[in-house]
């Protein structure tokens, strides 16, 4: 069987105050075309569809048209919800999903069996999937509680939680005439962060080993880390990554999806196949002297100016290079904490003095500032 695996679309996004919904609907567009070009026998979305939990009616009809023209190639398509996706609004949608025949799976469902998917290809390939979508620390355990397994212990972290519902939904991956598959949104320990992901989802707490999938499985479709990559474990495990670069973060990032060819009995044939649609994201960096001299970049830019902060130093930056959403002081010119001329000290310091020492830690020279903070402070004191 062939398998279309894509993630993380984030539909809906703003960046920096930039909509990037013409950009989504040209990435998925050739998403569609890669789908009606590769005639994949199932299509796997693992998870953040949208980039919040309350998009908007354009960007849930730019998803749900999304996954309609996937399911019209005449593959199977299976999505499940994110961290970034909210998983009730996802459910609420799965009566128009099944009129579609598309499978989605938006949050953790007190049966167990509702998240294991059994199909089977046009040329007779059988294959299970289990879909799980993104779980919080919260509700881990509760997950853990609903399918009856060892009661939860305090201690238990939420790796363990994880191992144990996902051995549950694997339990049927016992036939050896079946394709078995595994779908989650989550970060395992080891991989690489795409630089625009949320962190509090990312972090240690919520990294699990690669050992919670089973080694039977044929190949595991993951979402949520946004570099496309392969994972080191007891089966075949990747990330298919994000289909453009979600922010300045992940600009070094390559937008793809991945295709996977597989049957009962071979090893999964893993390729990548680009999406190039999007925008490009590029960083700058120079004196205002310097960035008058460049030749802009294709692409919405991030600007690391090379100057002292001052009052319409902005203005100056955005009048040079209009495509510049994020603009900002070169980390490199900022001191570090505690290297300023003075230290501060409070007591018996006027606050235009406290101001002021903050202003020459920082490499700030504006008179104006300084003036104007006396006038603000003068008003608020009378």
């Amino acid at each position: 069987m062939k398998i279309l695996h894509t993630s993380d679309w984030h539909v809906g996004k703003v960046l920096k105050g930039q909509s990037r919904a013409e950009e989504h609907k040209q990435v998925l567009a050739q998403v569609i075309e890669i789908a009606q070009r590769e005639r994949p026998d199932l299509v796997i979305v693992a998870g953040d569809l949208y980039d919040t939990a309350a998009p908007t009616p354009e960007a849930t009809r730019l998803v749900t048209r999304a996954l309609t023209a996937l399911r019209r190639t005449g593959a199977d398509v299976v999505a499940i919800g994110g961290n970034h996706d909210n998983g009730a609004a996802l459910d609420a949608l799965r009566p128009w999903a099944e009129a579609a025949g598309i499978t989605l799976r938006g949050s953790v469902r007190e049966n167990p069996d509702e998240h294991v998917v059994d199909g089977v290809t046009a040329g007779g390939e059988r294959w299970r999937l289990a879909a799980l979508p993104f779980l919080s620390q919260r509700y881990a355990v509760r997950a853990v509680e609903m399918y009856t397994l060892t009661p939860a212990e305090a201690n238990q972290t939420y790796a363990d939680h994880l191992g144990r519902v996902l051995e549950r939904l694997a339990e049927g991956f016992t036939e050896p005439d079946r394709v078995h598959l595994v779908t989650a949104h989550l970060t395992v320990v080891g991989a690489s962060t795409g630089g625009g992901e949320r962190d509090a989802h990312t972090v240690l707490g919520y990294a699990v080993p690669a050992t919670v999938f089973p080694g039977n499985a044929h190949y595991v479709a993951l979402g949520h880390l946004h570099r496309s990559q392969r994972v080191i474990g007891p089966c075949p495990i990747r990330y298919s990554g994000s289909p453009l670069a979600v922010d300045f973060g992940e600009q070094e990032n390559v937008g793809s999806v991945t295709i996977v060819e597989v049957t009962a009995t071979t090893a999964a044939r893993i390729r990548e196949v680009p999406v190039p649609g999007a925008v490009p994201l590029r960083t700058v960096r120079g004196t205002l002297a310097q960035l008058a001299e460049i030749e802009a970049p294709e692409g919405w830019l991030r600007v690391y100016v090379r100057e002292q902060p001052r009052a319409g130093l902005r203005e100056e930056v955005q009048e040079l290079l209009p495509r510049a959403l994020e603009i900002r002081i070169d980390p490199e010119l900022v001191p570090a904490p505690g290297s300023g001329t003075r230290t501060a000290q409070r007591a018996g310091r006027s606050p235009g003095e406290l101001f002021g020492d903050y202003l020459d830690s920082r490499g700030h020279a504006d008179e104006g500032v300084r003036e104007l903070f006396d006038e603000l402070l003068e008003e608020v004191e009378h």
